[in-house]
């Protein structure tokens, strides 16, 4: 049995969100969307890619899986690690909201 291994962007006074655009994730009038992007670089991609890689399937709660099956399933290149991961290993979707789930190899459980 595979272990569970978490995956998260956590700054040094708690906030935790993921690496998108200054638009994304600013409920509750969060003003500070997209504050990892200055500061990513190749490390972070190299790290970012080999995660994903080793990963055999993919938990998401509900935001994470509208975030990314709204942009990842476009990423077809195949040399594109992360992409061919996310886009071809089991998903596992936990949420009480979704009605449904669309994107490829997606399990919805609520």
């Amino acid at each position: 049995m595979r272990k569970p291994v978490v995956g998260t962007f956590l700054t040094l006074d708690g906030v935790m969100q993921a690496p998108g655009g200054p638009a994304e994730d600013r409920d509750g009038g969060f003003q500070h969307g997209g504050w990892l992007v200055p500061y990513f670089d190749e490390k972070i991609v190299e790290i970012m890619t080999e995660w994903t890689d080793r990963a055999g399937a993919f938990l998401f709660g509900r935001k994470t899986y509208e975030i990314f099956a709204g942009s990842w399933p476009k990423s077809t290149d195949p040399t594109d690690k992360i992409a061919m991961a996310l886009n071809t290993r089991p998903k596992f979707v936990a949420s009480r909201t979704l009605d449904k789930v669309s994107w490829s190899n997606s399990i919805f459980d609520c």
